[in-house]
């Protein structure tokens, strides 16, 4: 149990005038309660109240350590949902975590007629964005594995490798390391395939003068790494030289301005300005950051809409990039988490351009 982490969100729920909440995102449950459950199509939630009477329900297919957390069972056949209705205060405001499906949220209502539902999400992941101590050693743990993998990467790559190839390298890289798993499937994009932001591996070879974007993150002790480097195959035009340099320094002008009281969207704009004052505008068409911890992507970003400040224990990425189609694509990432009076990057690896292969 993570009584400390449970008080922060009943005290943001206190804020949002709720008394209640279901909780149903395994990464947010096990977080709260060191309880974790692949519910699959199952119901699965955990139901706070303000006055500390949470309560589980679980299938009985689960399994589940012993916690101090009262809990319902119930089979695959009997009526979920109407155990759930029988526990909530109903008429009094419910809140609902964003990944509750509509196949219980709708039922759910439709038996607390006169019980408003709202999403609440914001109450928990709130309290996720900002990582304590434990949390912020475990992302530098993983960033560091990420930094060798990135390392060994570029070591490893040659001119005629496949993107596929490189991706399962990658890929094992991770395991070697004592990773769990991986943050999300890599990205590697060769040439022109560099254009395309997501673009997933497939056989295309690589050739001397392609840029080659790897974009990677593996998961350690549960906690998410994330990075992106851009290179080039043994030789690059002057204006792709430049392309990179200016993404760089847009990277780094982000990253000078991070600290705790600093709007998110202005970040993103120092970015911004970098690369559309070079005549590059257009073809950064992204936001600059994201959220990340327990999973790759949390709630939370950084972007021209989000007013939010940075707090200290924010851990989120900066990644301007700029994309050319049909030609190529640079993008440069970090991790960076929000310090006392500042932040630390959390990525090691150099960001200058490189010719490898």
């Amino acid at each position: 149990m993570e009584q400390e982490r449970i008080q922060r969100v009943l005290q943001a729920m206190k804020e949002r005038g709720l008394s209640q909440m279901i909780v149903c995102d395994p990464e947010s449950v096990d977080y709260l309660t060191g309880v974790y459950v692949a519910p699959f199509e199952r119901l699965f939630a955990l139901y706070l109240q303000a006055d500390g009477g949470h309560v589980f329900f679980l299938n009985k297919l689960f399994t589940v350590p012993e916690t101090p957390i009262e809990k319902v069972w119930f089979t695959d056949t009997d009526d979920a949902i109407g155990l759930v209705a029988q526990r909530v205060r109903a008429g009094e405001p419910l809140g609902i975590d964003k990944e509750w499906t509509a196949r219980f949220l709708l039922p759910l209502m439709e038996r607390l007629p006169g019980t408003p539902c709202v999403l609440a999400s914001d109450c928990v992941d709130g309290v996720r964005a900002r990582k304590d101590e434990q949390e912020q050693e475990l992302m530098r743990q993983s960033s560091r594995i990420n930094d060798q993998v990135m390392e060994r990467a570029a070591a490893y790559i040659r001119e005629g490798m496949t993107e596929r190839q490189v991706a399962d390298y990658l890929t094992a890289q991770y395991s070697d390391l004592g990773c769990e798993g991986l943050s999300f499937s890599p990205i590697v994009s060769f040439g022109a395939n560099a254009a395309d932001p997501h673009h997933m591996p497939d056989d295309t070879v690589l050739r001397a003068g392609d840029c080659i974007v790897l974009d990677i993150g593996g998961k350690k002790a549960g906690y998410c790494s994330d990075m992106t480097r851009t290179y080039f195959c043994k030789t690059a035009s002057e204006q792709h030289r430049a392309i990179h340099d200016l993404v760089r320094k847009a990277n780094e002008a982000a990253e000078a301005l991070v600290r705790p009281g600093v709007p998110l969207c202005d970040l993103d704009k120092a970015a911004r300005d970098v690369i559309s004052q070079a005549g590059y505008g257009e073809y950064f068409t992204h936001r600059l950051g994201h959220f990340i911890g327990r999973t790759d992507h949390e709630q939370g970003d950084v972007s021209s809409a989000n007013t939010a400040l940075a707090q200290e224990g924010m851990v989120f990425s900066i990644e301007p990039g700029v994309y050319l189609p049909g030609e190529m694509g640079v993008r440069v990432e970090d991790l960076v988490l929000v310090t006392k009076d500042g932040c630390q990057v959390l990525n090691q690896v150099e960001k200058r351009w490189q010719l490898i292969g």
